[in-house]
């Protein structure tokens, strides 16, 4: 690994590029947001393409969060088995936002089309491939689940998934023919581009230090300047910085890292995921594999890169890699970052009510492709017709979250402790 301690694959391979000038002077807007990620960008493209006026605020680049550091797997609904949606949310709410997260794979290939984002985008599936053989248990049930939710699932044994996959350490995968791979960074930045194209001003290197009611409306100060907006969407989820005014995002920061090699030869590229299928396994401690367009393998778990742990992390990456393909097992890792992760203690996305002209958007534990898409666009319909009712989950007046700090050490230990004793 090169000594920089973020090289980010998708800086260096994203072919779509957008920018926003600070803010540098006061305003008047329809909708104000706050972060450039998948849900503030899927929201301002949506409402430029109503007819609002619109600012985006962004206190470093588009898509420099989570949305940038993303694996890239556009998947249909949530990390959630349905029962236990309904569970939580009960059997109407809970069908409806299986439903509407079952269609986010639509709406996000939907918007690449639409808009030509150059993102790699690649429909074809993912796979959530068994670790081990009693990881088929916990497979065997999400089928069960899902077909009965109405998802188009297929379970392949040991025999179909190594084969789709290259590697035998495989034991069996759920196929969701309904999601695909894309580049994360090329999508937010190809909806930030269309969304500007649209009519929607962006304000990158803009951090909004003060927002406050203004008659029905709200005052927004950035960069020693003022805006007054009609409405306000609240998108900074896992990297939001401090501001005055509304409640930040409650959330646990989980850590996510993710090493990619150099391109594989070609003999390996026609063997291993020739399909480009998206892969995460049922292991306690999550990992996910992908290949992107150019041939590289992308290795994934929880763990920050940046922490003490990050020599064991890389190190754990390297033994997976032979784990999983012995002929890569000597193909240099040349790209390493990782990135936060807004988790919830029930792993349900929350949108909270900001009065009765905001809304804010988080928590979707790790899947922000296609829910972010998803929220972010029906938050900005609702913000701008004023009707609420079309939201995937019902707003709640605030979202807490108790004992963040020790949660967070303790995900970061358990994926540390892991990936150490994995060494032995």
């Amino acid at each position: 690994m090169p000594s920089a301690p973020d090289t980010n694959l998708w800086q260096a391979s994203a072919r779509e590029h957008v920018s926003g000038a600070p803010f540098d002077a006061d305003a008047v807007v329809d909708l104000a947001i706050i972060g450039g990620g998948f849900t503030g960008c899927s929201a301002a493209l949506e409402a430029a393409r109503r007819g609002a006026k619109v600012a985006l605020f962004e206190g470093r680049k588009i898509g420099h969060g989570g949305s940038g550091r993303n694996v890239g797997l556009a998947n249909a609904g949530l990390w959630l088995k349905p029962d236990e949606i309904t569970a939580k949310l009960g059997a109407g709410p809970g069908r409806a936002l299986i439903d509407r997260l079952g269609g986010a794979p639509d709406q996000v290939f939907g918007l690449i089309a639409r808009e030509g984002i150059r993102c790699e985008a690649t429909r074809n599936g993912t796979l959530h491939c068994a670790h081990a053989p009693t990881g088929m248990d916990d497979l065997r049930e999400r089928h069960r689940q899902g077909n009965a939710a109405g998802a188009p699932l297929q379970l392949l044994d040991a025999a179909e998934a190594q084969a789709r996959t290259g590697s035998n350490a495989v034991h069996g995968a759920l196929f969701d023919p309904r999601a695909g791979t894309i580049q994360p960074l090329s999508y937010v930045r190809g909806l930030a581009r269309a969304a500007q194209q649209a009519g929607a001003t962006l304000h990158e290197a803009s951090p909004v230090s003060s927002v406050a009611p203004d008659g029905s409306g709200w005052r927004i100060t950035c960069n020693g300047h003022r805006l007054r907006a009609g409405a306000l969407l609240l998108a900074s989820g896992a990297y939001h910085l401090p501001l005055g005014g509304p409640p930040a995002p409650a959330y646990v920061p989980v850590w996510y890292g993710q090493f990619a090699t150099v391109p594989m030869p070609q003999p390996a590229r026609a063997k291993i995921l020739p399909r480009l299928e998206g892969c995460w396994d049922t292991a306690l401690v999550m990992s996910s594999f992908r290949t992107d367009n150019d041939g590289r393998m992308i290795i994934g778990a929880m763990g920050n890169l940046d922490g003490p742990g990050a020599g064991i992390h890389a190190a754990w990456a390297r033994r997976k890699l032979a784990q999983l393909f012995p002929e890569l097992a000597d193909l240099p890792f040349v790209h390493g970052w990782s990135g936060r992760i807004a988790m919830t203690s029930d792993h349900i996305p929350k949108i909270t009510a900001l009065g009765e002209t905001g809304l804010g958007c988080h928590g979707y534990s790790g899947r922000g492709i296609g829910p972010g898409t998803v929220f972010g666009t029906a938050c900005a319909e609702a913000l701008l017709s004023g009707d609420r009712a079309g939201l995937p989950v019902a707003p709640v007046p605030r979202h807490d979250e108790s004992l963040t700090a020790l949660k967070a050490g303790y995900y970061e230990f358990g994926a540390t402790l892991t990936h150490a004793i994995s060494a032995r």
